[in-house]
């Protein structure tokens, strides 16, 4: 069997969303779907996620799956919208439970509103099998950036390694999130370079450097050979050393406010008040 990949990149968020097809039974799969957020407005629109849906409508294909690679920083999910107008099941590790436990914490959640897993459809454990039609996948955790990062095999051919690595002139993601650990991180990166040199690994971002455009696939030998955090040559604690350094220098991501609270909830929006306007929470000195 093989897969049919289409990618769209978010030039907002240098976030990639991934549409995994099954040409014979027209099933698909969305990997981190984008929700269009304005920070300084709080308005959001469907303009990523619209070019998903007609991607899907126009290639005939029926939405079996909407999944997230982790509860992400940087974007908030479409996954509720889109499956509002295609169906689908939403489905993410089952560490997420841990992430939901922290950020409760954080957003003074009541315990039952985001910490059971119950606002996904699916919470997938590590070596889950599953199917896109006739596509086999398997689900791996590959924690480190965060507690709950899951990965999607595909056929043993290629891997949705979410925010585990990204293209090999950029690195890898970072660790100082809560819950996350470069040591647990670097084993999770090898977990996926012990596969077949030749498979493909998806992005779930691209940084460019200067003078490239957007790239959002690469190979394990690629990576192997050339990450400039994590290839062959460099040792466990020479990556831990360069991480701790690196991360310290990094600051937060514009929307993790937003991000974190409305993901760690499948993307779903907090019940509207009484004036019909639904509100987010800032915690004052609180991260």
């Amino acid at each position: 069997m093989k897969p049919t990949v289409e990618s769209f990149f978010d030039d907002v968020t240098y976030t990639i969303t991934h549409v995994i097809s099954d040409e014979v039974t027209k099933s698909c799969a969305v990997v981190d779907a984008v929700l269009d957020y304005d920070a300084k407005s709080g308005r959001t629109s469907t303009k990523m996620a619209d070019k998903v849906i007609e991607y899907i409508l126009s290639n005939d294909l029926r939405l079996d799956w909407i999944l997230e690679t982790h509860a992400h920083a940087d974007h908030v999910t479409a996954a509720p919208y889109l499956q509002k107008k295609l169906g689908g099941k939403i489905g993410i590790g089952e560490n997420i439970l841990k992430v939901q436990t922290v950020f409760n914490v954080v957003f003074n959640y009541d315990k039952l509103e985001a910490s059971d897993g119950t606002a996904f459809d699916h919470l997938f454990a590590d070596g889950e099998n599953f199917n896109i039609g006739n596509l086999r996948v398997q689900a791996i955790n590959v924690p480190g950036h965060t507690p709950a990062d899951m990965a999607y095999i595909v056929e043993d051919q290629m891997v949705f390694v979410g925010d585990t690595i990204f293209m090999p002139d950029v690195g890898t993601a970072r660790c100082d999130f809560p819950g996350g650990d470069a040591h647990i991180l670097f084993k999770s990166i090898k977990r996926i370079f012990s596969m077949a040199p030749e498979t493909v690994l998806y992005m779930c971002h691209d940084y460019p450097p200067s003078g490239r455009e957007p790239q959002y696939k690469t190979t394990v030998a690629e990576q192997r050979k050339s990450n400039i955090h994590v290839k062959d040559s460099i040792s466990e604690d020479e990556f831990v050393q360069m991480r701790t350094t690196r991360d310290k220098t990094l600051a937060f991501p514009t929307l993790i406010l937003p991000s974190i609270q409305l993901n760690i909830r499948a993307g779903k929006m907090p019940g509207a008040e009484e004036n019909g306007v639904s509100y987010l929470k800032i915690p004052i000195n609180g991260i």
